[in-house]
């Protein structure tokens, strides 16, 4: 396969060796390599028809469609900075990333511009509007507006100088306190991140993998510059209930799923056509831990296909795996480094940490990225040199501390604990809201449920939790707690549990919002006393 080293030419370098080949499916159309290489040319000649500069931020406000995959492409192929919205986002929060980016040109709908009307003034930086479709629409204050087919009918004009390491994409992440904070990922994180996972997930062209996950989250922006790498395809997903993913499955026969642990819990739930099963060849976890109850029905369900259990952080993009054949003897471990990384777990002081003694997770290798944007401080916190390196070298290798506590077995493979800003201190104890949460999955009494820490006059915190009935029972709380004291030490049992019906609310990349909860159930108990 032709070398790559720019995000775009992976799309280009597939279309080269199999122009005929399906990229990208869409709904009941699909687009073949060449004509999605030929529209993410003619999208950058539009950009730079419009004097974008190199380094200049394109923000993509849009549900995941054609359009979103050729302007995240077509962007960098012209030389700027792709950032990509969730679509789930409401308008202040598209309008504080457009402001805090100096986002140039934006791209969206008819649909989703009026939401925009009222924080578009505020975007001073703000210069071109680009709108789907063939209608007119009016553009807030003084925007340069044109209409998608007029932008890819420019002609061919010539492009910026690029290498690896200039910026690529800015990607959002939702931090735990405060204003989310900007990623800024090069061509050569996310052409190594996709070589990398291509390599231990075995992709090859005839694979199909649904992109379910939103492609502003860093692994499922993976789905497209995985299958791109291999010139596989990509069946592009805006899913309503859990019952569309597994539509989707059994209908474009896809043979790679990835997902987050909330998005499998409800999957085992549903009844699954025995056709999925003899396509899918694996199935991959990533954005929490999952409970090994569900870890069991998707193997039982899924005999024939590998269990990979991931674990990633968007300031790298990916970071470890499991590999399948290990599943059985760890199902807790999130494995070893990716290829091409070295994971590290350190103290507090920087020195290595013994075998299954608690410490921080650094990553270091080509797929660390270039920090965070706008923020130095916030930058310098996470992006560090390591400790111990060579005296003589005198620029530093950074690497980034996670900010999450695993702990490494004898063996090398890494167990995840906890965030260190969300472990509850309860009776001189540090508890990881993860293992508590695990071990109320494992009673099989609850459908979804989170854990956090409130403060407390004599434990410091007290531990309180938040659950859903399991979809065949009701949750009797008094039932879930002596479950609990028979499972845990007394310091970790729940100080109380509150039951919702129906699913938890998610973040913007689908995972359960832990903050959000913990932040409804103070407000309550405020009002309550």
């Amino acid at each position: 396969m032709t070398h790559t080293i720019l995000l775009h030419e992976l799309i280009f370098a597939s279309a080269a060796t199999a122009p005929d080949a399906k990229a990208l499916t869409y709904q009941n159309a699909s687009l073949t390599y060449a004509e999605l290489a030929d529209s993410v040319q003619r999208f950058a000649h539009g950009l730079r028809q419009l004097g974008m500069q190199r380094g200049e931020r394109v923000a993509i406000y849009l549900e995941k469609r054609f359009e979103t995959v050729i302007a995240s492409f077509g962007a960098t192929a012209a030389g700027c900075v792709f950032v990509p919205l969730n679509p789930l986002l409401k308008s202040d929060q598209v309008g504080y990333i457009l402001r805090d980016c100096n986002v140039r040109l934006l791209i969206t709908s008819p649909e989703r511009l009026p939401l925009l009307t009222g924080v578009l003034p505020d975007c001073h930086d703000l210069r071109h509007l680009v709108v789907l479709g063939n209608e007119a629409c009016p553009a807030p204050g003084t925007l340069n507006t044109q209409q998608w087919g007029d932008l890819l009918a420019a002609p061919p004009h010539a492009g910026h100088r690029l290498i690896d390491v200039d910026m690529a994409a800015i990607l959002y992440t939702s931090g735990s306190t405060g204003k989310p904070k900007g990623v800024v990922l090069s061509h050569r994180n996310m052409v190594a991140g996709a070589k990398s996972v291509a390599s231990y997930l075995e992709n090859k062209p005839d694979d199909t993998l649904l992109a379910a996950l939103p492609l502003s989250f860093d692994a499922g922006f993976s789905q497209l510059t995985t299958a791109f790498h291999t010139g596989a395809r990509v069946v592009l997903l805006n899913y309503l209930l859990p019952k569309d993913v597994l539509k989707a499955l059994e209908q474009e026969k896809v043979t790679g799923l990835t997902a987050v642990p909330p998005l499998y819990i409800q999957l085992t739930q549903l009844e699954w056509p025995a056709a999925i099963g003899q396509h899918l060849r694996y199935f991959a976890n990533t954005g929490g831990r999952m409970p090994r109850e569900t870890l069991d029905a998707l193997r039982s369900r899924l005999p024939r296909s590998k269990p990979y259990l991931m674990y990633g952080l968007t300031e790298a993009f990916r970071s470890t795996y499991l590999p399948p054949e290990e599943v059985d003897r760890r199902p807790d471990s999130i494995g070893k480094a990716i290829p091409n990384a070295e994971i590290l777990v350190l103290r507090e002081d920087g020195t290595p940490c013994a075998a299954h003694e608690p410490g921080e997770l650094v990553h270091r290798g080509a797929l660390v990225g270039m920090g965070y944007w706008n923020d130095p401080d916030k930058t310098a916190e996470r992006y560090k040199p390591l400790p111990g390196r060579e005296a003589g070298l005198v620029l530093q290798e950074l690497a980034v501390f996670s900010g999450d506590t695993v702990r490494q077995d004898e063996d090398g493979f890494l167990y995840f604990i906890g965030r260190r800003d969300e472990m509850i201190k309860t009776s001189g104890y540090r508890v990881s809201p993860t293992e508590v949460e695990e071990i109320l999955y494992a009673t099989k009494l609850v459908g979804e449920c989170v854990a956090f820490g409130v403060d407390h006059p004599s434990l410091g915190q007290a531990i309180q939790v938040i659950a859903t009935p399991n979809a065949d029972h009701s949750l009797d709380t008094t039932t879930l707690l002596a479950e609990c004291r028979s499972r845990m030490p007394a310091y970790m049992v729940p100080a109380g549990v509150v039951v919702r019906e129906g699913p938890l609310p998610r973040n913007p990349n689908g995972k359960i919002d832990r903050k959000t909860l913990s932040t409804e159930w103070l407000e309550q108990q405020s009002t309550t006393s």
